[in-house]
């Protein structure tokens, strides 16, 4: 394609910047938009009952009409997890490597199928013509296998995004990076590379997978009892590591956590997970047959969720296997910032078990997924991209690859750092910011998609706060007003009625004078007395205590 020198590429994160999670990214050239990835995030403590939280996507509901297709770079959940609530809204055509829409149409199974005309198999080096975009898939190492970054190329020049990656010399699968595919592309001249940053801040190189695999066999052989293995399920590289030691030191292996089986189930139908002998897998319900140093449990919940199979087997909820004294619980993950205190209550109950619990402080366990510092520098390097975008990070991480782009001569006009819904405008000579579209996050709670926003979740933090109070009185209909019962007055996590007696009579006493007072007037009006209420109550309640409950009138008429 020539260079049009007069058109501009917008480039717009809907998720996966300034956050770790719920990756979207809009690419946009005259009437044509590309995008790639369509993740969830979970939810942190402040976020009550909330399942998961995915971008909003109302300017793409808009500008459905102009949506060539979808590119997934690889099957995680933060690139995945959204698409069954995003695809249905928007039926567009979908990329993908052959894992990852394995694993994005198995997710679909649980809710409702996507067409399978609109899914579309695609391999590294292939190139797709979408609308004005010609896009192309180059191979990268993740801890996941079947992993691409793209290149996006219109006549206004290449834009090439990493997707996550980290530069492994020696896969597990033998798939390396296509480095040299990123040399020819610089060669070329690349208008804008958009970078991993999540490992933006640690110095040196990341270390392989293969690391992984010595240091499992090495606790494996140790093992005394059962072996309990928390994993992210879709690391299928750590799984398939796992099997093969397992084999070889004599263990069975139970998958165990639906998210682990599907993976497993759908890795192993695709042929990327290779099971060393037919028998190696026995179901849940066998467990109790075998010997426990016979044993392996490969299970989800090594980010501690409350609901996860771990979580269960450590408090002895689970219906078939549980933690025993003795037995060796290994956690090859690292906690997800803001799972901290969820991993470290399970790890206790492990130890009060008195279980032998690994984790990748105490062994190489689990190494990152993504590069660090050396291997950033290794890639813009060889891309040597007139403009550099920092994307899937916190503000911290991409302000760090900033760092890193001024020690190989990138100025700070050279270098975008987004926000949601960020539109970074590109043309041959100039990078700038555009006006911005709606983002945000969207929760998912239950069934509702939604419906549960920011005045919801302020009620259900005060209510996990201080409580509720109720306030219940009947009114006669007509004139002149009477109280004619009432005011009640119901606490539920606000405060012990039985042993809040004078209290409680003090606010009954408030609710009644400020009841007659209202029904002095000519006209009384429901919603002016009940806000009436929730004042007067509501202050003698922190005079007394400094704890505002949510105030709940509830005005009868006889």
């Amino acid at each position: 394609m020539l260079p049009n020198k007069t058109s501009k590429l917008s480039v717009i994160p809907l998720g996966g910047t300034g956050e770790i999670g719920k990756n979207l990214l809009i690419f946009e050239y005259e009437d044509s938009i590309v995008l790639i990835d369509g993740g969830v995030k979970f939810p942190d403590e402040e976020l009550l009952g909330i399942d998961l939280v995915i971008p909003n996507i109302a300017y793409l509901e808009k500008n459905r009409d102009r949506i060539k297709g979808i590119f997934i770079t690889h099957g995680h959940e933060d690139h995945i997890g959204g698409l069954p609530f995003i695809l249905p809204k928007l039926n567009i055509p979908i990329y993908g490597t052959k894992l990852t829409l394995g694993l994005v149409q198995a997710k679909f199974r649980e809710r409702k199928p996507y067409p399978d005309s609109l899914v579309n198999i695609i391999e590294p080096g292939q190139p797709i013509q979408a609308g004005a975009f010609e896009v192309e898939a180059f191979r990268v190492t993740h801890s996941i296998p079947d992993a691409v970054g793209y290149s996006l190329l219109t006549s206004v020049g290449r834009v090439v995004y990493t997707g996550d990656f980290k530069v492994d010399y020696t896969p597990i699968d033998g798939q390396n990076m296509d480095l040299g595919k990123l040399a020819a592309w610089g060669e070329e001249g690349i208008l804008a590379l958009l970078c991993d940053s999540t490992n933006a801040e640690r110095s040196g190189v990341t270390m392989s997978e293969m690391v992984v695999g010595k240091a499992l066999r090495e606790w494996f052989e140790r093992a005394k009892g059962k072996i309990i293995m928390a994993s992210f399920a879709s690391n299928v590289h750590r799984i398939q590591q796992a099997i093969d030691t397992a084999a070889d030191i004599g263990r069975k292996v139970c998958v165990v956590g639906r998210s682990m089986e599907n993976v497993v189930r759908t890795a192993t139908e695709l042929g990327y997970l290779k099971l060393p002998d037919a028998d190696i897998l026995v179901d849940s319900s066998e467990v109790g047959k075998l010997l426990p140093e016979r044993l392996l449990v490969l299970t989800t919940g090594s980010q501690g969720e409350p609901l996860a199979a771990l979580t269960r087997m450590a408090t002895k909820s689970h219906r078939q296997i549980n933690v025993l004294e003795g037995d060796m619980v290994i956690l090859a993950a690292t906690p997800i910032p803001g799972n901290e205190k969820l991993v470290g209550k399970t790890i206790n109950h492990l130890y009060q078990i008195g279980a032998e619990v690994v984790t990748k402080e105490m062994g190489l366990v689990h190494v990152s997924g993504h590069a660090n510092q050396e291997e950033i520098k290794l890639v813009i390097r060889l891309t040597r991209p007139r403009f550099l975008i920092p994307h899937h990070g916190e503000i911290r991480h991409q302000v760090a690859l900033r760092r890193i782009g001024h020690t190989l001569g990138y100025s700070d006009q050279d270098i975008a750092i987004t926000q949601l819904g960020s539109r970074v405008e590109i043309s041959q000579d100039r990078m700038e910011f555009g006006e911005s579209v709606e983002a945000g996050s969207v929760y998912i709670d239950g069934l509702g998609v939604g419906d549960v926003g920011q005045i919801v979740l302020r009620d259900r933090q005060q209510l996990a706060q201080d409580g509720v109070v109720i306030v219940i009185a009947a009114l006669s209909k007509g004139k002149p007003y009477r109280l004619l019962s009432g005011p009640d007055i119901i606490s539920r996590g606000f405060t012990f009625m039985k042993e809040a007696g004078e209290l409680v009579d003090g606010a009954k006493i408030v609710a009644s004078s400020t009841l007659e007072s209202q029904m002095q007037r000519d006209q009384i009006e429901w919603g002016v007395i009940k806000t009436a209420l929730r004042e007067s109550t509501g202050n003698y309640f922190w005079e007394k205590t400094r704890r505002r409950p949510m105030i709940l009138p509830v005005l009868l008429q006889y």
